[in-house]
């Protein structure tokens, strides 16, 4: 099985060009947040821009527009339509067809929240998008009892779930994790990202990869959102399924690690990751120069 390692990252890291502008890096979309959740949503779309994307559209539910829009700088911060509880209401998915027609790659989940109409969303969404996307939390969860719908996607997947998450969508414990993890994989079609001490990257083709970085002061809240973001972000920028999915595992542990270093696990935040992030990632450039 491939060890994922700074090498792997420094091989298929882009380089940005000197002619250049936004629209070479990435139009992505993030479908993410629900009242009582906007953490979620500002760590996602934040990483990815810090990842490196040329623009970032953050759809969110009109309730907490105001706080998002005053939060973030950086991303297009856009309000739809939304129920009583504040979560996306099926008013919203013309507008999210609409935005994410545009896209290069979306993510659907974040601090999404459960209703009847969001699972339904997400099911619409899977089926009917023609760019790439990273399923995240609620977008996972929405998923249980329906998995048939991962087989009807047009584009590339990445999950992104827990070994929790992951038995509730299976069906299957993951005691025997790579088995099951690769079974999931070539079943669905999708590329499937098993979190976990050492991450199990797994494709459809077969291939398989353990993480190599990360620790346990990475075990907090938002978190998981800016692991997230960031594979959105490599994937708008044209980077295959699973070599994104390796790629950013391996960036997010070593984010960890750089934080755990200096400041020690117990007192460091995912937005003390979001100021990281560049400079583990001009860390990898500058190995690639040398």
């Amino acid at each position: 099985m491939q060890q994922i390692d700074r090498r792997f990252v420094r091989e298929h890291l882009p380089v940005r060009q000197a002619e250049t502008n936004k629209n070479d890096y990435g139009r992505v979309l993030a479908i993410c947040g629900c009242k009582g959740y906007t953490g979620a949503a500002y760590f996602a779309a934040q990483a990815a821009v810090r990842m490196g994307s040329g623009v970032v559209t953050l759809a969110v539910p009109e309730a907490i527009y105001p706080i998002l829009a005053v939060k973030l700088n950086e991303p297009v911060v856009r309000p739809l339509p939304c129920d009583a509880e504040g979560k996306f209401s099926k008013e919203a998915l013309p507008e999210l067809h609409h935005l994410m027609s545009r896209a290069d790659a979306m993510l659907l989940g974040s601090g999404l929240g459960r209703s009847d109409a969001l699972d339904a969303m997400v099911w619409d969404l899977i089926q009917t998008a023609q760019c790439p996307m990273v399923l995240d939390a609620d977008g996972i969860n929405a998923l249980s009892g329906h998995i048939d719908i991962l087989r009807k996607a047009q584009a590339p997947v990445i999950l992104t779930p827990h070994k929790g998450e992951f038995a509730r969508i299976s069906g299957v414990e993951s005691a025997r994790s790579e088995e099951a993890a690769q079974g999931f994989a070539q079943d669905t079609g999708s590329v499937l990202l098993l979190k976990s001490h050492r991450t199990l990257l797994s494709a459809p083709n077969g291939r398989q990869a353990r993480n190599t970085t990360g620790n346990p002061g990475m075990a907090k809240g938002g978190s998981g959102d800016v692991l997230a973001g960031m594979l959105l972000s490599l994937l708008g920028q044209g980077i295959p399924a699973f070599e994104a999915a390796c790629m950013g595992a391996w960036l997010h542990g070593a984010v960890g690690d750089r934080c755990a270093a200096e400041m020690g696990e117990y007192g460091m935040t995912p937005s003390d990751m979001l100021q990281a992030l560049p400079y583990t990632i001009a860390q990898v450039q500058n190995i690639r120069s040398s």
